[in-house]
């Protein structure tokens, strides 16, 4: 079957097509065609010379020239959608896909400008989905500066001694999650990574699973540290999360705590090529109904386990495949996915686990080797 020709219009920092298309990062929104297997990127004078030293297999044109070309056509004040339309007109485009988060008003100014170019909506790089095994160093990499950063907060929570009102003190003032998520991330930048919105959440804060936390830790309570930086250098990400106690956690939360090890024990047996994702959590689900651990709404908050048990991991934080109650998706070799079950009880707090691995024929091969520790 004939590709059709692919249009992206986007910076490369935020979008991850369009880092994945090019290679190159670019603040600004820029154009990028295939055409005939030939990929084309209409860059700014500014980044030109750049684009033709990172992307060598890459035709580069010149914005200015195009821009110069739409003007001569009667268009005084060109937008990126017209400058793209001179480079379809010259390549004889007459169908081509763009993103589903393709822009509106571009997708409707190059409808007026090229009316017999017909455009659908596709997704662009399937193939994204499956990592190649420079991908997959590419996310070693960033997951051991994610480790680095981890080690540098627990570092922090460990060393904090504990008051009699139970509150946490490092350096003779209370310890905050603020204070923690700054140590993970300057760790982190020191290493070429950028983090942003790492969780430290404790208490009840971490009944929510996507609080970042904030205000003083207290100690005897579990506190959920989840760390998700991206590389720099690269564009991919890590994703690592631990959960700790600075102290003497209670029973109960050694119970929590051992259910979700054991859950997500569970989840790395049923990963392999060939399983259905949503039978993975299914089987999450189960082990956490056979242990006592059940989910339910009580007094308005959610209790138990009620989140998916993973997803994909590349150039995006999120991306295919999902590993949760309503994914369709197949898991195959090459997949790199998130295993992190957890549990969440308001007045006993939450405790999340989280490890990624690559998919295979048979056992998946873990890209993580942070321990795990309750108490420290």
């Amino acid at each position: 079957m004939k590709a059709a020709t692919l249009l992206l219009i986007a910076d490369s920092e935020r979008d991850a097509n369009m880092l994945y298309a090019s290679r190159l990062f670019v603040p600004d929104p820029f154009i990028y065609v295939r055409h005939k297997g030939q990929s084309h990127l209409i860059l700014s004078d500014l980044e030109m010379d750049r684009g033709a030293r990172s992307c060598p297999d890459s035709k580069i044109h010149s914005l200015s020239a195009l821009r110069n070309g739409a003007i001569k056509q009667g268009i005084k004040r060109p937008e990126l959608a017209h400058i793209a339309a001179v480079l379809l007109r010259k390549l004889r485009v007459r169908k081509a896909s763009v993103p589903s988060n393709f822009p509106l008003g571009s997708a409707r100014t190059l409808e007026d400008a090229l009316p017999s170019l017909k455009l659908s909506v596709e997704t662009p790089f399937p193939e994204r989905a499956i990592k190649e095994q420079h991908e997959v160093r590419k996310i070693q990499q960033i997951l051991k500066v994610t480790q680095d950063g981890l080690a540098a907060g627990i570092d922090l929570i460990r060393k904090a001694k504990i008051q009699k009102n139970g509150f946490l003190v490092h350096r003779n003032q209370a310890l905050t999650s603020e204070q923690v998520r700054a140590a993970i991330h300057t760790e982190i930048s020191q290493n070429g990574g950028i983090a942003c919105n790492t969780i430290v959440a404790g208490g009840n804060q971490a009944c929510d699973p996507h609080e970042r936390g904030s205000g003083k830790l207290k100690a005897h309570q579990p506190i959920i540290i989840d760390v998700f930086p991206r590389s720099e250098t690269t564009g991919y990400f890590g994703d690592i999360t631990r959960t700790v106690v600075r102290g003497k956690a209670s029973e109960a939360i050694h119970e929590v705590y051992h259910a979700v090890g054991q859950a997500q024990r569970t989840g790395f047996n049923e990963i392999k090529e060939g399983a259905s994702a949503r039978s993975v959590h299914e089987s999450v689900q189960a082990r956490f109904e056979a242990q006592g651990f059940k989910t339910l709404r009580r007094n308005d908050h959610m209790e138990g386990f009620f989140h998916g048990t993973g997803h994909g991991l590349g150039l995006d934080i999120h991306e295919a495949p999902g590993i949760g109650s309503i994914s369709e998706d197949t898991l195959r070799k090459g997949h790199v996915v998130t295993v992190e079950p957890g549990l969440y009880y308001p007045g006993l707090g939450g405790v999340r686990l989280e490890d990624v691995v690559v998919v295979q024929k048979g056992k998946p091969k873990k890209l993580t080797n942070y321990p795990h520790q309750l108490e420290v």
